[in-house]
Formats: structure tokens, sequence, C-alpha cells
């Protein structure tokens, strides 16, 4: 069983009231949620939850977006799990971890890694074994301890420039340093050239961008989420199994008793203003590639980034301009805005599975600077059932590797580029983890995907909202905006609860609270120099 929340200052956000039930009002609305992800999940659990009738549509055969899981084959016959890699389970996820506790109460399935060390090309090594949570206490030992940081570096760091990472708060972080690319802030505060790129790289590059394209907004946002905003600390958990039966398929029944239909292998095309003309009737009707369709009083879109791109731009008669919410001039904003939505470069995941075994001494998940083009190594059958069965029978074991921000250089196709990405992250693989160098190969699978939203320089502003001007109609994802300090899965859990609490606080009906870290710096003196400094 995982650990439960400790900080104590953890921040609740209360949703507006309302009624218990929507048997409440005389007739249930229906909503249709557009993707199975994360977000989309908990949109439908928190209008499930309240009696809205609930249809949800994803593209994909099984339930979890990016966070998916399903079966695949070696070439030997033998059935394994698959998944689109690694995820880290922060302690500081509530939103998520509120959405998986409809399935899995005590959480369970979810299993702690006691150690997340990182190495570089000189190997030197970070851990995280043993910090204290307490901030600032937690990072200043992380520095000290560091074999990239002297304690000499403390005394050259710029103060003034270091002033956003105490004085974190959403949206005011953004509207401070949303301009500045994170390789320039990092580099303007005087790290050490080691220290950046051995810790401040390794986390910008989970946003699957490199350092140089990303907003110093979002870096200074996840310091805060991570280090000085929490003391959860920096363990996390990892889910025992495959995500689908860890993670999925508790929460699909969950939601099933409570009505939820699921349709899964359907894409959605575009969403239409349908007129109310009969019993059943409703105000959107969605439409799905095939031909079919569903109707619908409200819709949550939690596609990824490219879907919802696509859904929008097929969309003209979404939403009548005079009568947006807003005005007339929103409605446009709006497509403009989504339409501008980023995604980050692609990125590799290659599973292995080997017929010996890796040494007892390696961590279940190891992140890696200045290895390219390799980010990160996880051992699978050190915490995941499925994996460990097989290395058990087999006498070997399974290593996953990941290469974030991987675009192919000009005139390069993507075969050749992850056939040459897939030699140079084993070749790397093999140098770090020497006893896997005369180990053959008996299954190998990859995923080369470009999906992730792209969390650019200057982008905040116009980012897209859970609201939209056309009422009736909300968003959900991790690349859609919501001023709370949250990142990545997280994120996407939170847009989900924020988005059904929209439309339930429009019918009258009781919405969802919503918890996070301290939504700004919590280092009084500290943060309020920081602040006088940002303001000088």
């Amino acid at each position: 069983m995982t650990a439960r929340p400790t900080d104590p200052r953890r921040v609740r956000h209360e949703p507006a009231g309302g009624l218990g039930d929507a048997g409440q009002l005389g007739r249930r609305p229906r909503a249709v949620v557009v993707g199975g992800g994360i977000a989309g999940l908990a949109a439908a659990t928190g209008l499930a939850e309240r009696g809205v009738v609930v249809e949800v549509l994803e593209r994909e055969h099984h339930l979890g977006g990016r966070v998916g899981g399903w079966s695949e084959t070696l070439p030997d016959g033998t059935p394994v799990s698959m998944s689109r890699g690694f995820h880290a389970f922060f302690r500081q996820y509530y939103n998520l971890r509120a959405l998986l506790r409809r399935g899995d109460p005590g959480l369970e399935r979810l299993v702690p890694l006691e150690d997340y060390p990182l190495v570089d090309a000189e190997g030197r090594r970070d851990t995280f074994r043993g910090l204290p949570r307490t901030p600032p206490w937690n990072a200043v030992l992380f520095a000290l301890r560091s074999p990239t940081f002297r304690p000499s570096d403390l005394l050259r760091l710029d103060a003034r420039a270091a002033a956003p990472l105490a004085a974190v708060s959403v949206p005011g972080i953004y509207e401070a340093i949303d301009h500045v690319d994170a390789q320039s802030f990092v580099e303007s505060i005087n790290f050490p050239p080691a220290a950046r790129h051995l810790a401040f790289e390794v986390f910008s590059r989970s946003f699957f961008a490199p350092p140089s394209t990303m907003s110093a907004a979002e870096l200074a946002t996840m310091f805060h989420i991570y280090f000085l905003g929490s003391s959860e600390g920096l363990m996390f958990d990892v889910p025992d199994t495959g995500f689908d039966t860890a993670l999925w398929e508790p929460l699909r029944h969950y939601l099933t008793t409570r009505g939820v239909t699921f349709r899964t292998g359907v894409v959605v095309s575009s969403v239409e203003r349908s007129s109310v003309d009969g019993v059943g009737s409703g105000r959107f009707h969605v439409n799905h590639r095939d031909g079919g369709g569903s109707e619908a009083d409200a819709v949550v879109l939690a596609p990824d980034v490219r879907g919802l791109r696509d859904i929008v731009a097929a969309s003209p008669g979404l939403g009548d301009p005079a009568s947006a919410v807003d005005g007339p001039d929103a409605l446009t904003r709006w497509r403009d805005d989504v339409a501008a939505l980023g995604s980050a470069p692609p990125f590799l995941v290659q599973r292995l599975w080997l017929d010996r075994p890796v040494d007892a001494t390696r961590p279940p998940f190891l992140g890696t600077g200045g290895l390219d083009p390799l980010d990160n190594i996880s051992v699978l059958d050190r915490y995941e059932r499925d994996a460990a069965g097989w290395a058990a029978r087999h006498g070997g074991s399974v290593v996953e590797l990941h290469a974030y921000s991987a675009a192919p250089p000009p005139g390069v196709d993507d075969d050749t580029w992850t056939a040459d990405l897939r030699r140079r992250s084993v070749a790397r693989l093999h140098e770090l983890y020497p006893e896997t160098a005369g180990a053959g190969v008996v299954g190998e699978l990859v995923q080369w995907r470009a999906d992730c939203p792209l969390f650019g320089v200057g982008d905040f502003a116009r980012r897209p909202t859970v609201a939209t001007p056309v009422d009736g109609l909300v968003l959900a994802g991790d690349g859609i905006r919501i001023d709370l300090p949250v990142a990545l899965m997280e994120r996407a859990a939170s847009t989900g609860w924020q988005a059904a609490n929209r439309l339930l606080a429009g019918w009258g009906l009781a919405g969802h609270p919503l918890e996070t870290v301290p939504t700004s710096g919590r280092l009084g003196p500290l943060r309020r120099a920081a602040e006088y400094a940002m303001r000088t």
C-alpha cells in the first residue's frame, strides 16, 4: 500500500455547492467525454458521481491515454504487457491519486521506489535517498551532497536571478518569466554547468523538450512542486503490473457500475450543435469518423493536443459567434489559441527482453544527463509483476530505455532515425550496465511518438483553459491551462476534475474539491525578499 499525503500545508480548493445528484433536476443531463486518458476519466468520474449520464469515446482500444497499457506478443509467442513507458506517480499528485482511489481505495497496486539516482557522462551521481522532506532543506542538502556542487558554488549563485524559484505563484510565475527559456534562466542563476546538466536538464526533459525551447516558468513551477513548495518529498510510486490491469480496468469497473458507457476504437471527427427538436435530442452532436454519432447536453474534449486541434478545426459550426461567452471575438481567439497549441518533439521508448539478468545492484530507475540520446533506464522486473514473472521463467531481465526530444535531423526519415536511436541507446545501456553487453535480445518492442504538449516560451497567456466560449463545452488535458501548481499527469487529472466541476455548476450540481501543493512560495522571509528582488 502506498503512503498517504503528509504535507499539512497542502491546499484544498473547494468547489461550488449545489445538489448532490442529477436525479433531483427532473431530467439527468447527458455528457460525452472525448478521450479516455487521465483527463477524460477524471471528468467522467466527476460527472458520473453526481448522476450525470456519461459516454466516453476513446480512439484507442484501451483506456489511459499516454499512460495506457495493452498486450503484445514476443517473437517466441509469449504474451507480454506493453505501454508507452515508465511513469512516476509522485506523492504530490493528489488529484490523480484521488481518481485512482475510485478503483483501488488503498492504492495497493502502486509500490514505492526507494531511490531515483541520476548519473552523467563523467560518472557523477546524484541520489534522492535520505533527503529531508521539508523545504528548503531538501533542496539545500541535495545541492550540498551532490558531486556537481561545491559549498562555494552556493555563494556564487545569483540570488536576484534565482528569486522566482522561491516566489512561485500560479499564474504569477508565468507573468514574470514565461517569456524566458529554461536554459537561459538556469544559466542566469549561475548554477555550475555540471549541476545544470545533471539536475535541471534531466527534469526539464521530462516535459519532452530541450530546455532551450521550454518556458522557464514551467521549470520554476516544477521546482516548486517537487522541491520548495511541497514536503511530500521526491520519492514516487509505480504500478506493480501493467497499467491496464493496475490502473484503468479497476476504474473502468467503478465507472461502469455508475452507468458510464465506454466506446473504444471510436475516432471523433467533429462536434456541432444539434437542434432541440424531440425527446432525447441534445445541445451537441459528436460526429464519429465511421459515420456514427452521439448526442449530448455537454461535451468534454480531452484528446491529445493534435486530436484537439483537428476536432476544433473540423467543427466550424461548433459555436455561434453572436452567442459566444465573452462576445463574438472570443470564439475566434479561442479557435486561434487551440490551433496554436504545439506538440513536443518525438520520443523513443525501447523495451528489451534480455536472456540474462541485470546486475542486482542496479536501481529500478536511473536518470541520465549528457549521455545522448539516452534519458533514463528502467529495470521493469524490479517492480512490475508481469516483467518479474517473465524474468524468473527465462533467467533474464526486462529493460526499458527512453530517448526524449529526439527529432530526426532534416532529410532523415523516421525509420532510419529510430534505427539509429535504438542502436545508440543500447550502446549507452552497455556502457552504463556492462553486464548487458553480452545479453541476447529475446524480444524488443518500440514506441515512437510525438503527441505530448509543448510548453514553449511565451505560450501560457494564450493557452486555452478548461472553460471555452461555447456554453456546455469544456476542455481537459495536460496541455490545457489551469491556474494551479500542477504538472504532467497531475495537470491532466486536475483539468479533468475542473472540467466536470464547470459543467456541474452550470446544472446547479455540487462539484468536487481539488488539492494542490501550496499555491505560492512557502519560505517566509526568503519568499518576501525574492518577491522584492523580482519587483526591483
